[in-house]
């Protein structure tokens, strides 16, 4: 039998990858003047620049059950792989949902996964996943290698301007302001209790760049990155995101990259300019 993969739009995979391993996405709303607007990663971006404040919604419940139901009734088996439970509630939405969709169909064999990562540290355990159910794997194969996934995912993110996270409660506006005045640059870590967190200030762009890869030395452990894929997201910025590749491409070797634009549900909060970057530790 095989798997089905789910996840929602807060793991930022390439629409190429959704539709080749067949992966089901749910969507995070975004808000603007308190309606549900349908609205382009780079639309978000470009508002944000002229001071446009989103809002996002989780997943509701409701979406949850309607999706779950209809693989229940096709008896298909499922894995929804979360966006960070410490960062959204879409995690909780979707065990509420189980719970009323099992009450109609009790065998319907699903397991709900909170990956404690964002953007494409969400991405890269559902892609993994994917490959896998792809191939033909077991339920408990891919259950496996999601664990580990989860386990060693290491996730750094920076932002070019606190104005946008102190918008969204993660700094002051003092913080803000003076992090403005003197180019200040925070990095960021998803914890391994899935929370985003301020772990240090860098003065500048290009040192911030250069303090993240010597952040994958210190926390991969020994690993390998010529072997892994890593992957960079970015907030409507490119060529930075391009720049901190083939900076790690030169540092380690790396030959794997996957890249993409940081999507609205989390772009609304990060803004324009965030670059998040992604590997596991061994």
């Amino acid at each position: 039998m095989s798997i089905k993969i789910i996840s929602d739009s807060g793991c930022d995979l390439p629409v190429d990858i959704l539709n080749e391993y067949d992966i089901d996405i749910l969507p995070i709303s975004v808000i603007r003047d308190e309606k549900e607007v349908f609205i382009t990663p780079k639309e978000v971006y470009d508002g944000m620049r002229s001071g446009v404040v989103y809002k996002t919604s989780q997943v509701s419940p409701l979406s949850f059950q309607e999706k779950f139901e209809e693989y229940a009734k096709n008896k298909e088996a499922v894995i929804y792989l979360a966006f960070s439970s410490g960062i959204s509630g879409t995690y909780q939405s979707a065990l509420i949902a189980e719970n009323d969709v099992k009450e109609k169909y009790p065998d319907f064999d699903i397991d709900i996964v909170d990956t404690k990562a964002a953007s494409l540290g969400c991405g890269l355990i559902v892609y993994e996943a994917a490959k896998l159910a792809k191939k033909g794997a077991s339920k408990d194969e891919i259950i496996n290698a999601i664990d580990y996934y989860v386990e060693h995912i290491e996730q750094v993110f920076t932002v070019d301007d606190l104005e946008y996270l102190f918008r969204g409660g993660r700094v002051t506006k003092t913080a803000a302001f003076v992090g403005g005045l003197l180019n200040i640059k925070p990095i960021l870590e998803v914890t391994k209790e899935g929370k985003l967190v301020p772990i240090e200030k860098v003065r500048g762009r290009s040192k911030v760049f250069k303090r993240m890869i010597e952040l994958m030395k210190e926390r991969g452990n020994g690993a390998n990155f010529s072997e892994q894929l890593i992957a960079i997201s970015h907030g409507d910025d490119l060529e930075d995101c391009n720049k901190l590749k083939d900076m790690i491409a030169e540092a380690y070797g790396a030959k794997s990259f996957l890249i993409n634009t940081v999507g609205a549900g989390i772009g609304a909060h990060s803004g324009p300019g965030t670059i998040a970057l992604f590997f596991l530790r061994k």
